[in-house]
């Protein structure tokens, strides 16, 4: 499976995995069903929209890659995490690894509030 084969929103994820300020890699966690609405500046709107049809094609990409990554993908109910794998293995101390956990919908209430 390629990129372009991808859903906006599993891109939108997989694009998460690596923290790009210092190339770590970053555990994603997110929720199905979650749906957030950006505005711009000419009146339209754009944001990012994780459905079952972005997870089940995140999960055909993680078994598939064709780009030499290596992801570990689990689900519990409508939360998900995924993990970019150091050499194939689950890193010894993930809690050394920043968790990216903005598309949650707990969390974008909690960022309304503010």
């Amino acid at each position: 499976m390629q990129w372009n084969d991808l859903t906006e929103g599993a891109k939108a994820v997989l694009e998460q995995t690596r923290n790009m300020k210092n190339d770590q890699i970053q555990i994603v966690e997110f929720e199905v069903g979650f749906v957030q609405e950006l505005e711009s500046t000419d009146d339209a709107t754009s944001g990012v929209s994780i459905q079952e049809e972005d997870y089940q094609s995140l999960k055909k990409y993680t078994q598939e890659n064709e780009y030499g990554d290596k992801f570990h993908m689990a689900r519990n109910k409508n939360i998900v995490k995924i993990i970019l794998l150091e050499n194939g293995k689950i890193p010894e101390n993930l809690s050394e690894f920043p968790v990216f956990k903005q598309y949650k919908k707990d969390v974008a209430a909690v960022t309304e509030e503010q």
